[in-house]
């Protein structure tokens, strides 16, 4: 199955479930350098997901079974701006150029246009089901229907894909009108895989992990009165009197870890004051236990942005199987 990703680490995922990743786009110069290093994909397009939209592309991507894209997330999350950052022009990343966040999701609905795959499919974070992201929402349901597909719309939880992480996504997935298939079934119930279990066999650290994942004598305090899956407030208004500190948690090895971020530094292990390891990110966040990052701290902070793999898997399964295979027909009108 043919697969071009735009941003995102979803390629693994696709890649696990027996995709040929053609090509990949992002316009993060970090993120191009980690995807060639672990993936190496044919082409890469390090640019704005627009500008695909008018240069000229090959053949190749013209005749796709699945287009991916993962617009970045942070205008519809809970824990950001949200609607004071819609339809503003917003740095993603230092470094980058200003995008408006907002609108990256109707790019990557004309790329979808242009380019005609199969099926598209596109992940965001919970907060664009939630409040007036709603509305948000509805119009790219209708511009998917506007451009000849028929999209649907699932809560997806990490963990219920055998990832030991409990992230929820929503997915995009539409199906161009002219394929006549049923409607895609998507309600993964895998067995949840604790955060104790994913990482039993990495608890013996190396001198280098020792070094970098200690904590300061505040950090510790907060962490020897906070019990298992809480975070530090209670911990930091006990001892300073102060409303803090809410986004640093222990973290509960008796179940699949909350949601990784983008600061690493927030998650705790949980029977050792210290910090997670890089080898404990990659094991819960479905990563490969040899992929390579420049840094262990770059190597996290990928984490904490990107699909799990397996989550992603899961998802490509079930659109290969039900809409993709047995060779496709096309619907008689």
């Amino acid at each position: 199955m043919s697969t071009f990703a735009c941003g995102g680490g979803s390629s693994m995922g696709y890649k696990r479930a027996g995709c040929e990743i053609v090509a990949a786009n992002d316009i993060d110069p970090e993120m191009a350098y980690h995807y060639k290093l672990n993936l190496k994909p044919r082409r890469y397009y390090l640019c704005p997901i627009r500008d695909l939209i008018t240069i000229d592309l090959p053949d190749e991507l013209f005749n796709l079974d699945i287009l991916d894209g993962s617009p970045p997330c942070s205008t519809f999350s809970m824990a950001g701006s949200r609607e004071k950052s819609w339809g503003k022009d917003k740095h993603f990343k230092e470094g980058q150029s200003k995008q408006i966040l907002s609108d990256l999701f109707f790019d990557y609905l004309d790329l979808v246009e242009r380019l005609k795959p199969k099926v598209a499919i596109a992940e965001n974070v919970k907060g664009m089901i939630l409040g007036n992201a709603k509305g948000y929402t509805k119009m790219v349901m209708q511009r998917f229907k506007e451009i000849g597909y028929s999209p649907q719309l699932f809560l997806v939880n990490a963990a219920d894909c055998g990832v030991p992480q409990r992230r929820e996504r929503v997915f995009f997935c539409a199906l161009r009108n002219d394929i006549a298939k049923p409607l895609l079934k998507l309600a993964p119930k895998h067995q949840w895989i604790s955060a104790g279990e994913a990482t039993a066999d990495l608890q013996i650290l190396s001198t280098g992990e020792r070094r970098e994942i200690g904590m300061a004598n505040m950090e510790r305090d907060f962490w020897s009165v906070t019990k298992k899956g809480d975070n530090f407030m209670k911990a930091c208004k006990l001892k300073t009197g102060r409303d803090s500190w809410f986004s640093s948690v222990r973290v509960n090895d008796s179940l699949p870890a909350i949601t990784l971020t983008a600061n690493h530094n927030n998650f705790k292990h949980w029977d050792n004051p210290r910090r997670l390891t890089f080898r404990e990110w990659k094991r819960l966040g479905s990563f490969p236990d040899d992929y390579e990052a420049k840094t262990n701290k770059i190597g996290k902070y990928m984490i904490g942005m990107s699909v799990p793999p397996k989550m992603i898997e899961v998802v490509a399964r079930a659109v290969i199987d039900q809409w993709l295979t047995p060779p496709l027909k096309p619907m008689e009108v």
